[in-house]
């Protein structure tokens, strides 16, 4: 797949379950959200249209160019070992997964990197434009760590293409303010992150905010004792973002790009 045609590959699945999850949120909305989109939305979308541009700049090439070049030349633990084609697609699906996972829960434990990865936690509500609002600082962090593991496993580009679009999938999906039956969330939540499991990692209260790291897969944080179920609080009486920044400020682009500056609770 040449770069242009993979980029409107990229886009179209992009913009296809974004306009779902917006259906989705406005017929079956989970929480009655605190902030007009006009507040929060320019602020999350502008920070999506710098994180590609930002993405871009420092892998030119983009993750899947770069697994090309590296496939091309036959470099990594895949290329070496005699393993069949699908067996390579998905262990390298499961294996980025768990990968996302565990620098996931890195950026929640050290810090520095939390410094930069709380952004993400600022938004005061949660719908389908909170799992593209990440720091460029994070992006290109996320950028490098993955382009070193294709490197180092020798990842295919057919598998990190559609990694990629089921990471965006994901993100979309398990950040919507969408209301799934009881049932069916039970069901999904088996094998895939759902919107109920993942808000509870986007709750005030720390000890929620560090469990359910997952994007994709949840059988990482239940393997790990990372998996909380529900929220204390309940869905639709929890309080959604940082204790520290309940404010309409912390919806402004500066102020999200200045996170990693501000000196929080946890930095005292």
């Amino acid at each position: 797949m040449n770069p242009a045609t993979e980029a409107i590959f990229r886009l179209a699945a992009f913009a296809g379950i974004f306009l779902l999850m917006v259906v989705l949120e406005a017929l079956f909305p989970r929480r009655q959200l605190d902030y007009d989109r006009l507040i929060r939305w320019p602020g999350n979308l502008l920070i999506t249209m710098l994180n590609t541009f930002t993405a871009r700049l420092i892998v030119p090439l983009g993750a899947v160019g770069f697994a090309l070049a590296m496939e091309n030349r036959s470099i990594g633990l895949f290329n070496a070992l005699q393993l069949t084609e699908p067996v390579v697609f998905f262990a390298s699906l499961v294996l980025l997964d768990f990968a996302i996972w565990l620098q996931h829960l890195v950026f929640h434990r050290v810090p520095m990197l939390w410094r930069i990865h709380r952004m993400h936690h600022t938004d005061n509500d949660i719908d389908v434009t909170t799992g593209a609002r990440f720091h460029p600082f994070e992006i290109v962090l996320s950028m490098l760590i993955k382009v070193s593991l294709i490197g180092a496993l020798g990842i295919p580009a057919i598998a990190v293409l559609w990694f990629e679009v089921i990471l965006n999938t994901s993100a979309m999906f398990n950040h919507a303010n969408v209301k799934l039956p009881l049932v069916v969330d039970g069901l999904l939540r088996k094998l895939i992150v759902t919107p109920d499991m993942h808000r509870v990692h986007h709750s005030s209260n720390d000890k929620e905010t560090n469990s359910n790291f997952g994007f994709c897969l949840s059988i990482w944080d239940k393997v790990f004792g990372t998996y909380t179920a529900q929220p204390e609080a309940g869905h639709k009486g929890m309080t959604i973002g940082l204790a520290d920044t309940q404010d309409i400020n912390s919806q402004r682009i500066d102020k999200m790009l200045a996170e990693p500056f501000r000196k929080g609770p946890a930095d005292s």
